[in-house]
């Protein structure tokens, strides 16, 4: 088996599954073109701790961590199994390259997790577990990850990140809906990601804050952090962009999944 993809999406508000279908649309044809995995590790803008932290859980709960969104939103449930084994080795890996890591008994999938892979994997039959990001670390630190657990690739590991590529609530309208026009702002600094990743200049996205509307489009980091974890573990590999439209006229509802020159298409 050739090493599997990696892949980022914006999982954009909680509530996409119910009112983003060219999102969920994206998601769920990245799920159908990639090669089965035998486990997804998946890292969200959601969960932060001291150090990277990975879930023991053997039947992660599926965490509402949002409010004031529709019942049925609440309702759902994504009851994938755990997979304590691929904890482990993340952490050891992590270890074994220097970087502070740790485990936790039983923490669940939050919504930057569990909603986008509703979509890339219905049946929730793939073990998953969690990783957390580090509070307070760079984007450096957090390419420095995705690095580290890049080997997981080559042993039927999906890595999944997932973020926001725009991230300022000061830029959404919550009464558009349908594919409103784009904030100027986010489409621009959205486009910008773009072509940086294509020239796979890694130098100037790690300095994003000094782009044009940079440090506007994340007042906070820790949506953009998954992203920079990505583009460590894809090790080089070329990714294609996906982009369904933004939700709210500012989240920016990009998608990047890279992949081993001897399996992309």
């Amino acid at each position: 088996m050739s090493r599997l993809p990696v892949v980022f999406v914006s999982h954009g508000a909680p509530d996409a599954l119910l009112k983003a279908p060219e999102a969920v649309a994206c998601w769920r044809d990245i799920g159908r073109t990639i090669p089965r995995p035998t486990a997804i590790l998946a890292i969200s803008a959601h969960w932060e701790a001291r150090q990277a932290t990975a879930s023991l859980s053997g039947a992660p709960e599926t965490i509402h961590d949002f409010s004031g969104f529709s019942p049925a939103l609440h309702a759902m449930q994504y009851p994938a199994p755990g997979a304590p084994a691929l904890a482990e080795r993340a952490v050891s890996l992590l270890t074994a390259a220097g970087l502070a890591a740790e485990l936790h008994p039983s923490r669940g999938l939050d919504h930057g997790a569990w909603v986008p892979l509703s979509a890339m994997f219905p049946q929730a039959d793939v073990p998953v577990t969690q990783l957390s990001l580090v509070r307070n670390a760079d984007p450096a630190a957090h390419l420095a990850l995705g690095q580290a657990l890049a080997p997981l690739r080559e042993e039927g590991v999906l890595i999944v990140a997932t973020g926001s590529i725009t991230h300022n609530f000061g830029w959404l309208d919550w009464q558009a809906s349908g594919a409103p026009t784009p904030v100027p702002q986010a489409k621009g600094f959205a486009d910008w990601v773009a072509a940086r990743v294509a020239a796979q200049d890694v130098a100037a996205l790690l300095d994003y804050r000094s782009a044009p509307h940079g440090s506007a489009a994340h007042p906070t980091e820790e949506h953009f952090l998954p992203f920079f974890v990505a583009l460590g573990a894809a090790d080089g590999d070329r990714p294609r962009r996906h982009q369904p439209p933004f939700t709210y006229g500012g989240l920016a509802m990009d998608a990047y999944v890279w992949r081993d020159p001897a399996e992309a298409n």
